[in-house]
């Protein structure tokens, strides 16, 4: 097999790394990659939203597979025009994407099936979403862009004065662009999160490994929001009997409410669920592999990674026994100094050969001729498995110590 898969993080990095180690693949190209996947694959040219130049190279190269990595090629139609021209592309199609590409379809596709999610308001009017929140006697609330953006069209009110300005920022200024020509208002929900990720085909559903990932920049969840600054495998809260009722309640009813709007789901769901006083509800959905989530859980997959995707593809997954290692697995970010605000690009990092007993997945790197430099806000996830998880954080933090740039920013609390 000749495989591309597309992206650039770390996320990528991880499935590069989970690819290569099928007896299936012969070659794995990955656009546009890092210095990370350049060890294990040719990096190409092409960026992750270069939809044509993709589809131009996997014709050219004749891939036998391409796995899409990031949203926005999967919400922009890449598995659309992948199929149409014949090629075999791992994801769902833009009609079932629309899950992640906006939040608006799926407050109402939830509300719809009687999914159990936050209560909520809509609004393109930024002057009658304004009229509403002078109106509204309860804080904190959260404002959430309709469209995709990059995980940071969500804000946390905490009064009025911040509600109006939030309104403003993302209605009226366009901070995040078109996502923020619609929005959604809703009640803020207080609880532990969960991230659950399952394997989809039209008729089977198999959830992973679970995970904890930790977004705020600071230690103690203080801070800004980020993409993730670490993340552990099993997550701790996470039982059979949990699983279970997410599954029953949540994961099923949402695929059979998409097959009922006509938007069939496959390939990879990921839910966000809060663990509220009322039980489990539905934070968000995302229509691929989590980041960090991925670098925790594809190191305890011992199944073929690519055996899973064909069939997936094929409406197969049923027929596979997908085995998961009992080893726990944690990752660290090391993150740029400002992150996730403006930070330096083009930093020299060193030690990476001194890491022996951790894997490092590369986030935000590139080269600069033999020499691996920074190039984003998450730079490098140091990643250790071990018979628990206080033991595969200590292997991690350990490792993380031996890795070397200006202004290395770390959380020293992920697990706790």
């Amino acid at each position: 097999m000749r495989v591309l898969v597309i992206g650039g993080g770390g996320r990528e990095h991880a499935i590069v790394w989970k690819l290569a180690q099928s007896p299936r693949i012969d070659k794995i190209y990955c656009a546009p990659g890092n210095a990370g996947t350049a060890g294990l694959a040719e990096n190409v040219n092409v960026s992750d939203g270069d939809i044509p130049g993709l589809l131009n190279f996997a014709q050219e190269r004749h891939m036998s597979l391409t796995i899409v990595g990031p949203e926005v090629p999967l919400v922009g139609g890449i598995v659309d025009t992948f199929e149409a021209a014949g090629h075999r592309i791992f994801g769902p199609d833009a009609k079932a994407a629309i899950l992640e590409g906006s939040k608006v379809f799926t407050k109402e596709l939830l509300m719809k099936y009687n999914i159990p999610t936050a209560e909520f308001h809509r609004f393109t009017d930024p002057e009658a979403a304004k009229d509403f929140l002078k109106n509204n006697q309860t804080y904190p609330i959260v404002i959430k862009a309709d469209g995709l953006a990059a995980g940071k069209g969500v804000l946390i009110i905490q009064n009025l004065d911040e509600a109006l300005a939030g309104i403003q920022e993302v209605m009226e200024d366009k901070v995040f662009g078109a996502a923020g020509d619609e929005i959604i208002i809703e009640e803020f929900m207080t609880g532990p999160e969960l991230s659950m990720l399952c394997f989809v085909d039209a008729h089977t559903v198999v959830p992973m490994v679970s995970a904890k990932d930790y977004k705020r920049i600071g230690e103690g969840d203080t801070g800004l929001n980020t993409g993730g600054m670490g993340a552990i495998s099993p997550n701790p809260l996470y039982d059979a009997e949990l699983e279970q009722f997410c599954l029953k309640n949540i994961i099923r009813p949402t695929l059979e409410g998409m097959q009922q709007e006509g938007r069939t789901f496959k390939g990879i769901l990921y839910c966000g669920i809060m663990l509220t006083e009322a039980g489990p509800k539905v934070l968000e959905y995302n229509v691929r592999f989590g980041d960090p989530e991925t670098q925790v859980i594809l190191p305890r997959l011992k199944t073929d990674l690519s055996a899973i995707f064909d069939a997936i593809i094929d409406d197969r997954l049923a027929e596979i026994d997908v085995v998961w290692d009992t080893d726990t697995c944690a990752t660290i970010v090391l993150a740029s100094q400002g992150y996730p605000e403006s930070y330096p690009k083009g930093l020299p990092i060193t030690g990476l050969d001194e890491v022996t007993d951790s894997t490092v997945f590369h986030a935000g790197t590139t080269l600069d001729g033999d020499q691996v430099v920074s190039s984003g806000g998450r730079v490098l996830n140091v990643t250790s498995s071990a018979g628990t998880v206080e033991a595969a954080l200590k292997q991690s933090y350990a490792s993380a110590e031996n890795i070397k740039f200006e202004g290395k920013t770390i959380r020293r609390d992920i697990g706790r």
